[in-house]
């Protein structure tokens, strides 16, 4: 017997009319009828009489009326209950992100749970990925918005479904604004402005198929938003993801994806068996709904 039940037959008792309830419920005559006699087959006993001027309840329907009144207005004081306990939780959530499309996912997650919990702040730090892992095993932030290739060994984490598409970040009168997508060989005559990260430098050298020595690299860089700039005068292309948002802040710059493409996935990430504050604690509660959204 489900609680939406109780409140069908309660509403049906009030009003002493189907048609009336159904109409005040948001449902159909027949199928709140159907519930009705589904409710009176499942307790062995007619709980009320249908005639031509209504419903009138039975001995056992007063009885049952009761009860279930008194089960729905328990139930209705545990969620106040609960709401208002929600309402009363604050403190500071502390996340630390690199740049990703994975952030929009982040935005989201943090408008909704502050719609939720108002009392709620965040702090968020845009760093590079190395930084906001060192921030995470020190304890500094409590949940972090990382760039795959990246080992998780010591976190849980949820594995977000949007993909950053690798890509060259060009100048807008650059001879390589004339092509849709780059192969490594439209890539190797130019200077190139590579991430300081080894992991994801490495992927990009094994994608040009050449070694640093053969390469003009004038700059290595942690966050795109200082490349982008160095991109804009000049200085050479830029290798980075179009989820960054340094992308569109200037009009002068434009994105061009590699090819074959080559994606990469972002991860929200907080450390195993790690005790948080109760915002912290409710906020990783919202990022495993999202795994189960995702999965």
């Amino acid at each position: 017997m489900e609680l939406r039940t109780l409140r069908y037959f309660l509403a049906a008792a009030q009003e002493e009319n189907i048609t009336r309830a159904a109409d005040i419920l948001h449902v159909t005559q027949p199928t709140l009828s159907r519930q009705m006699m589904d409710l009176e087959r499942e307790l062995g006993v007619t709980l009320m009489l249908r005639g031509r001027n209504g419903l009138t309840l039975t001995d056992d329907g007063i009885f049952f009326r009761q009860r279930a009144q008194e089960i729905v207005e328990l139930a209705d004081r545990l969620e106040k209950s609960f709401v208002e306990r929600q309402n009363d939780i604050s403190g500071m959530v502390v996340i630390g992100a690199s740049e990703a499309v994975g952030g929009q996912t982040l935005a989201k997650l943090i408008k909704e749970f502050s719609e939720k919990y108002p009392a709620v702040q965040f702090t968020l730090y845009n760093e590079t990925v190395d930084n906001v892992k060192d921030r995470l095993d020190k304890g500094l932030v409590d949940i972090g918005l990382l760039l795959e290739p990246i080992d998780v060994t010591k976190f849980d984490y949820v594995r977000l479904s949007q993909q950053d598409t690798w890509g060259l970040l060009v100048r807008d009168d650059h001879p390589l604004t004339e092509k849709k997508s780059l192969a490594a060989e439209d890539v190797v005559p130019y200077p190139l402005i590579l991430p300081l990260r080894d992991s994801i430098r490495a992927e990009i050298l094994n994608w040009l198929g050449c070694e640093e020595k053969e390469l003009k690299i004038p700059l290595f860089y942690t966050l795109l938003s200082n490349a982008a700039l160095m991109v804009a005068e000049g200085l050479g292309c830029a290798f980075c993801m179009d989820g960054a948002l340094a992308i569109r802040s200037d009009p002068r710059l434009r994105f061009i994806p590699l090819e074959p493409r080559r994606m990469t996935h972002s991860v929200l990430v907080w450390k195993k068996n790690n005790l948080f504050s109760p915002a912290t604690s409710l906020f990783i509660q919202e990022i495993n709904l999202l795994r189960v959204r995702i999965e």
